[in-house]
């Protein structure tokens, strides 16, 4: 299935099993049971506000990516060099320019 098709149930399932995680090992991280975490990802409740945002943050997503707006995902620059987030800029750059 193409990933714009996927719902917030699935993209929440998706990364916590590509981050090779349990639900009680994401509930516990949140603060919530692992049932919450079992009914979001069955679709039978979606999470409020705070846990879209804090869902985000644990797995390095934008909420916009959770929630469908995008499919897009977040590149951390977070102790590159300079030289290095430029080479990262310069590969994404060739990447847009081939479409």
């Amino acid at each position: 299935m193409p990933k714009e098709l996927f719902s917030l149930a699935d993209r929440i399932k998706t990364l916590r099993e590509s981050a090779g995680l349990t639900q009680a090992e994401v509930a516990r991280q949140l603060g919530i049971s692992r049932s919450g975490v079992n009914a979001w990802e069955m679709g039978l409740s979606v999470p409020s506000t705070q846990y879209i945002v804090e869902l985000a943050k644990y797995f390095n997503v934008s909420t916009d990516y959770l929630l469908g707006m995008k499919n897009t995902a977040t590149i951390s620059v977070k102790g590159l060099s300079q030289k290095q987030v430029s080479a990262l800029l310069d590969i994404i750059d060739c990447f847009k320019d081939n479409r």
